[in-house]
């Protein structure tokens, strides 16, 4: 395996994360999800179709192991019956590449015709999309091209998707004082579980 076709996969995918927009879009997805999990108890529900989709598993996992609330709903399955999973105050993220996947966008549908005022924050490479302007904040991945030598495959896309993730979990983090305690009463197994106990002095 050649060493400079690994440099330049690490240089591309580096680059595009350097490159992620940052607006104050994401001071007020935070203010949001603040306000509708730790204000008034909803949850957050997460929804993506392929890879995109996996994405959103990470971040439901990650979201409520660190103190907020969150499951994965998957866009198809939320049309025979899995959308009874939604209450009132949840919050709805949504990841979509292109903002045109027919799943995501059919979800938003379904979703506000059970809770109309449900609020919409949406990870895409398309600010000029469908999904775009149907959501209250847009979190824009920038649109970087796929490392993928067919420019197909998402990959730098899902990197840049991840790292978002990264902040908006990390930032609620820090806005609702998560400590070593409050990881290790919801992480008790493995590793990290007993090193969270460790630093609680538990």
């Amino acid at each position: 395996m050649e060493i400079k076709t690994i440099t330049d996969i690490l240089k591309h995918e580096a680059e595009a994360v350097l490159n992620i927009p940052i607006t104050d879009a994401y001071d007020k997805a935070i203010g949001l999800i603040h306000h509708h999990v730790h204000e008034l108890g909803g949850k957050i529900i997460m929804s993506g179709m392929g890879k995109a989709g996996q994405i959103a598993i990470n971040m439901s996992t990650t979201f409520s192991s660190t103190g907020s609330p969150a499951v994965f709903l998957h866009p198809a399955e939320a049309q025979h019956g899995d959308l009874g999973i939604m209450q009132p105050n949840d919050i709805l993220i949504l990841i979509s590449n292109s903002g045109k996947t027919r799943e995501i966008i059919e979800l938003v549908d379904l979703a506000r015709n059970l809770y109309n005022n449900v609020p919409i924050i949406v990870i895409t490479g398309n600010t000029d999309s469908p999904l775009a302007t149907v959501a209250d904040i847009v979190l824009p991945t920038g649109n970087p091209k796929e490392v993928c030598i067919l420019g197909l495959t998402p990959t730098t896309s899902t990197t840049v998707m991840t790292v978002i993730g990264d902040i908006l979990v990390v930032t609620l983090m820090k806005k609702i004082g998560f400590t070593s305690e409050q990881y290790a009463k919801r992480h008790h197994g493995g590793y990290l579980g007993h090193v969270s106990r460790q630093q609680a002095g538990a």
